[in-house]
């Protein structure tokens, strides 16, 4: 992982070729990423799991697991969007199948700074901008402070989800740093400011907002810590 920028968004590169992957990163990072990088599919995955990046640039042919079974597996759990490197000798027949997943493709060799542009205008397209502060992905969730709205993504289809204020406030909250594990008392100082609240009352909340998630698909988030309060993303 490297140095967080302005722009503050992650990029996962998935390579196995050391100067390749070395030469995007020095790219990426020049132009205000932030990076993570992964020599093989298995790790790929793992890191996409752990770090939920916000796009992934993704090698087809790779060791252990090519980049079109990542994807695939990849789209069975999140929208996270994917940019495709592929060889000049790949068939048509593989490339037009990465459509029905990838956001977009880049053919080897390729231009560096084409690809950063590629990769700004995926983000453009995906997140409204590079630089929304008030869109954050969380897996299969966006948090759009400016709506008031948390949306579930499945692929295509876009559902808003039927929150409380309060249940709003707790997920976009914790969605500053979705893997942490937040306080009871800390939530209520952040999204029950103004009453007496009781650690019970942050308790039930949590319950609620945690059933709605869990009744379109979207299980294993705000979980309990035990001893100390919750975490908005599963760690697994």
């Amino acid at each position: 992982m490297h140095n967080q920028s302005m722009n503050n968004s992650l990029i996962l590169v998935v390579e196995d070729e050391p100067e390749i992957s070395e030469i995007l990163v020095s790219y990426l990072e020049a132009a205000g990423f932030r990076t993570a990088q992964a020599a093989d599919g298995d790790i790929a995955y793992t890191l996409f799991r752990q770090l939920s990046p916000d796009l992934i640039l993704l090698d087809i042919k790779m060791p252990k697991r090519d980049g079109i079974d990542v994807l695939r597996d990849i789209r069975r759990v999140s929208n996270t969007p994917i940019i495709m490197l592929t060889a000049m000798s790949e068939d048509i027949e593989k490339i037009s199948a990465l459509r029905l997943g990838a956001d977009d493709y880049i053919l080897k060799p390729f231009n560096t700074l084409e690809v950063i542009e590629r990769v700004k205008a995926v983000l453009r397209r995906t997140k409204g901008s590079v630089n929304n502060k008030y869109l954050v992905r969380v897996g299969l969730l966006d948090i759009d402070s400016s709506a008031h709205a948390v949306f579930v993504c499945n692929g295509e289809n876009k559902k808003i989800l039927p929150l409380t204020h309060t249940e709003f406030s707790l997920i976009a909250h914790m969605s500053a740093a979705p893997r942490r594990a937040y306080s009871r008392s800390e939530l209520i100082d952040a999204c029950l400011p103004e009453g007496e609240a009781l650690e019970r009352t942050i308790d039930s909340h949590v319950s609620n907002a945690r059933r709605k998630l869990e009744t379109v698909g979207v299980k294993g988030f705000l979980q309990t810590v035990r001893g100390v309060g919750y975490r908005l993303e599963p760690l697994l």
